[in-house]
């Protein structure tokens, strides 16, 4: 019986070199590495050693036939992957370090960050050299979006933690918290401290909508919501107020948005187990959500979320799920099964004019509404204090839905960090394959850059595993000790022990 990869997979390929007959694709040489929502597991070929299912770090990995009734659609949609692709268990070329791999010259290397990037990018370094790696954490504890952006029902993914945890007791990692780079201290004195500095800040700003009215109504950022349920320490208990709140209405169709629809809709008592902050759950068993709508400008075929997050809130009976919106029945419909919004085919559908129509009673049930080819134009207050959203469908109609509460998840971009070229049109630190460069494209000296901060915000938690580990090897090819008399040596000075800093 074979093993099967389920919803919580990480893509950080940790299964693929344990594999003994290589039945695990896509792998990192492969086309579509990082674009598929999971990897996955070929029934055909796989001997059932369980290997894999050790190696995960999210415990993504099950027997086929210890699948419970809602996890039964990924031994399918492994088995799909493989449909129409010939049997295929050669290896790929083998890596080896570069032979000057024993003249590197690193010492101490810098992370700023301690997100999956920042880990991924450290473990990398620490296990092809023998520099000391020292991390640098704005915030009071480390973990970044594998602690803080990750919902608190999905426990399996959350776990992606407790395989970092190791990392920051390493002999070799000392972690400095509570510092921010840029106003306790300087890229610059970092690295004049360090042989290399690796950027892994993440992206915390939300992309702008250019419909919203810098003068008036303005949506409420979603980031900040998923900051306020995982306890984000810069978020304050208060942040989010569900008094009186009937019904929100998600501006974009991402995964966070569908975490957003699932956390408040959820029956509060099922997240008693879970990592959500005692705040949030208070709030939630206080609150009468009743229905969130979700937006979408394009249709079922350009869903942006992933097929597991759409999966796992059509299996939730207990809150149906619909979709509105022209043609938007039919098309889902007509997807394959390995489509994004495939889960979607046959939920009842809704008429637009629906969503313009006061919410139920109090206490009359939940709903999710999938609202497709609706493009946003406009956002006002109410007399009622509540917020007004026109928008305009792809048919040509207006829509108009009075909300409590409307969210803008319509992805993320990251902030300037002082001393670093910045691209204001990508929203990430100037580099080219990790390398930091300057707006003339000249490259600043031992400044590296790793995950969103690298190349916006795309891909999960393990997609940043094959990013940093590029960025390394640039590091690495860059420390290659210069032979004697070259004249090109440095001279480091130490960066003072700051008072906010620990070590963990």
């Amino acid at each position: 019986m074979a093993f099967a990869i389920t919803q919580n997979c990480c893509n950080d390929a940790s299964c693929l070199s344990v594999c003994p007959v290589n039945c695990i694709h896509p792998t990192p040489d492969e086309p579509d590495f990082g674009t598929t929502d999971l990897l996955y597991i070929d029934p055909r070929s796989c001997i059932d050693c369980g290997a894999c299912a050790d190696a995960c770090p999210v415990d993504a990995i099950t027997r086929v036939n210890r699948l419970t009734p809602e996890q039964q659609v990924y031994a399918e949609l492994n088995a799909d992957y493989y449909r129409d692709r010939p049997i295929d268990n050669a290896w790929g070329a083998p890596r080896f370090p570069l032979p000057t791999i024993g003249d590197v010259q690193l010492d101490r290397v810098a992370v700023i960050g301690t997100g999956p990037a920042a880990c991924y990018a450290a473990t990398a370094v620490l296990r092809q050299t023998n520099a000391r790696v020292t991390f640098y954490e704005r915030l009071s504890v480390p973990g970044g979006l594998a602690r803080f952006g990750v919902a608190p029902d999905h426990l399996g993914t959350r776990r992606i933690g407790e395989h970092f945890r190791p990392l920051f007791a390493h002999p070799r990692v000392t972690v400095r918290t509570g510092v921010d780079v840029g106003v306790e201290t300087s890229v610059d004195e970092i690295r004049a401290a360090h042989d290399a500095v690796i950027v892994a800040v993440g992206a915390d700003r939300d992309r702008t909508l250019p419909w919203v009215d810098p003068e008036g109504a303005a949506p409420f950022s979603a980031r900040t919501l998923v900051g306020w349920y995982t306890g984000h320490p810069g978020v304050a208990a208060d942040a989010v107020d569900l008094r009186g709140v009937r019904r929100v209405v998600v501006i974009g169709n991402g995964n966070v948005a569908l975490d957003a629809a699932r956390i408040l809709t959820a029956n509060p008592e099922s997240l008693v187990d879970t990592e959500i902050a005692p705040h949030a759950l208070a709030a939630l068993r206080n609150a009468d959500v009743a229905e969130v709508i979700v937006l979408a400008r394009r249709g079922p075929d350009h869903a942006a979320f992933t097929r597991p997050e759409c999966q796992a809130l059509v299996s939730r009976r207990e809150v149906p799920v619909f979709v509105a919106g022209p043609g938007a029945a039919e098309s889902a419909a007509a997807l394959p099964f390995s489509a994004s919004a495939a889960p979607l085919a046959g939920v009842p559908a809704l008429d637009l004019a629906d969503l313009g129509r006061p919410v139920g009673s109090a206490g009359s049930g939940r709903r999710i509404v999938f609202a497709f080819g609706v493009d946003p134009r406009g956002l006002e207050t109410t007399d009622s204090g509540g917020v007004r959203l026109t928008a305009r469908a792809t048919d040509g109609s207006s829509v108009v839905v009075d909300a409590d509460l409307v969210l803008q998840a319509a992805g993320y971009r990251g902030a300037p960090v002082p001393g670093l070229p910045f691209d204001e049109e990508r929203g990430t630190v100037r580099n080219l394959d990790g390398r930091v460069t300057r707006e003339d494209g000249s490259v600043v000296p031992r400044t590296y850059v790793v995950g969103w901060a690298k190349r916006g915000a795309t891909g999960g938690i393990g997609d940043n595993k094959a990013d940093a580990e590029a960025t390394v090897d640039a590091v690495i090819a860059d420390s290659v000790r210069t032979p004697a008399g070259s004249g090109s040596g440095r001279v480091r000075r130490r960066l003072p022990l700051l008072p906010v800093s620990r070590r963990s």
